[in-house]
């Protein structure tokens, strides 16, 4: 079975955030992953994870204006100053946290619009340069326009392109398994085709995204395929609990 990570933005609500960490120690995760951690200080951030013994996986750069519904600014021309602060903002808490692994949210947007295709290869450009000498992979996941109606970046296949036209050593596809099937189904020849430039693997169930193992995919499956392929990162849990975040956690025990 491969690495899991456990999410906690979505896992352990039960739980006030920076309690989470030892939480999901607790249950078994060596490491976690979350969306935004810039709530609290970076050295706190850092602490809650050396003290539970946690590896952090991944989080996001600064999404804009989450309460109003910004999800990120990188394909948002006109904002290319703010995305650039957004870097700098994030840059305390990767090295505190020793994190390897940054997620770009792309903003709302139309992807066939050329000023936003070219605002956003200008933000991956900048957010690569800035965090290779620090040896940090940047990441760009593919959204499915069901939970996040009007996202940019709503396509495997363009995803891919977009990696090998750049062409930049850090920049790195993050592979939700939940998000590939509702906009392509075909995971299992996704994952065979795209490892190769996949930073970072993320499950939830389909339809209902909630435990690996309750919807229409055989996740225990995919994990093994995982381990065929040779992928020896982290698959990061980003599910909704059904009910009790510990009380679900049947399918990792059982991993």
């Amino acid at each position: 079975m491969p690495k899991f990570a456990a999410n906690l933005s979505m896992m352990f609500n039960e739980w006030d955030f920076l309690d989470r960490f030892k939480a999901a120690a607790d249950t078994g995760f060596t490491a976690v992953e979350f969306l935004f951690p810039y709530a609290y200080a970076p050295d706190e951030v850092a602490r809650r994870l050396q003290n539970s013994g946690l590896t952090q996986a991944l989080f996001n750069l600064p999404p804009g204006d989450w309460d109003k519904g910004e999800r990120g600014m990188a394909s948002v021309a006109g904002r290319e100053a703010e995305f650039r602060a957004s870097v700098e903002t994030a840059l305390p808490y990767a090295k505190a946290t020793g994190v390897r692994r940054l997620h770009v949210m792309s903003g709302h947007g139309d992807r066939h619009d050329p000023r936003a295709v070219e605002a956003y290869k200008t933000a991956l450009r900048h957010a690569c340069a800035v965090t290779a000498p620090l040896g940090i992979d940047i990441l760009i996941e593919p959204i499915n326009g069901r939970d996040m109606p009007g996202y940019f970046l709503n396509d495997f296949p363009f995803a891919a392109l977009l990696i090998a036209e750049l062409a930049l050593p850090n920049l790195k596809l993050q592979f939700d398994i939940y998000h590939r099937q509702i906009l392509h189904g075909d995971v299992m020849r996704g994952l065979d085709a795209l490892l190769p430039i996949t930073g970072h693997v993320q499950v939830a169930s389909v339809p209902k995204r909630n435990e690996p193992g309750t919807g229409e995919l055989d996740d225990v499956r995919i994990f093994r395929h995982l381990d065929q392929l040779g992928y020896d990162g982290y698959v990061g849990c980003e599910y909704r609990p059904a009910g009790h975040t510990v009380e679900g956690l049947g399918w990792f025990r059982n991993a």
